[in-house]
């Protein structure tokens, strides 16, 4: 059962990867068209900025449930490092637990937000509902549960071929975990 809902997660962990980067892509075209269209042509659009902060903020949390499985989220290590190695399994249950209630919450009031604004439109795009601006925030936050989840049945995945595509081994790394 595990293993199908790693496999489910790895498609999933696939597509955060992609909407990701095709936010970041939009999003790089989209701001020197700004300043092409302000300074270059005289010509200021006003789409452009609100279009770059849309992208921003699905990459930033559809991203950071991607980032989260490949375990590559930023983490502060000064306490682990300090404390006795006996200790980090109880600590990485206890980071999973407050990482799983932290989605929950986001998830929570994010969902709220969107409901609270699903009928406001966006001034530069008529046709888009200010509620649907907010979709990555819930939904961001379901999939990095949905991660947290994994992660506390089944490990970190950063290992797996899916998540550690193109990676080469660190020998530095290695040597550190040996000893």
């Amino acid at each position: 059962m595990v293993e199908k809902y790693m496999r489910f997660l790895d498609g999933v962990y696939l597509a955060c990867i992609w909407i990701s980067g095709i936010a970041l892509f939009v999003m790089t075209i989209v701001i020197p068209w700004g300043v092409v269209n302000r300074y270059v042509l005289g010509t200021g659009s006003s789409w452009p900025e609100p279009m770059a902060i849309l992208c921003m903020v699905l990459f930033t949390f559809i991203g950071a449930a991607a980032s989260y499985r490949a375990n590559a989220h930023i983490s502060v290590t000064m306490f682990t490092d300090r404390v006795p190695k006996s200790w980090l399994p109880a600590l990485r249950w206890i980071v999973d637990i407050l990482m799983a209630l932290l989605a929950v919450f986001i998830m929570i009031w994010g969902f709220k937000l969107c409901a609270d604004t699903w009928h406001q439109s966006v001034s530069e795009f008529p046709v888009l509902m200010v509620g649907y601006t907010y979709l990555p925030l819930p939904i961001g936050s379901l999939l990095t549960l949905l991660f947290v989840i994994e992660r506390m049945l089944a490990g970190p995945q950063n290992e797996r071929e899916v998540v550690a595509f193109g990676q080469e081994a660190d020998p530095t790394i290695e040597a550190k975990e040996v000893l």
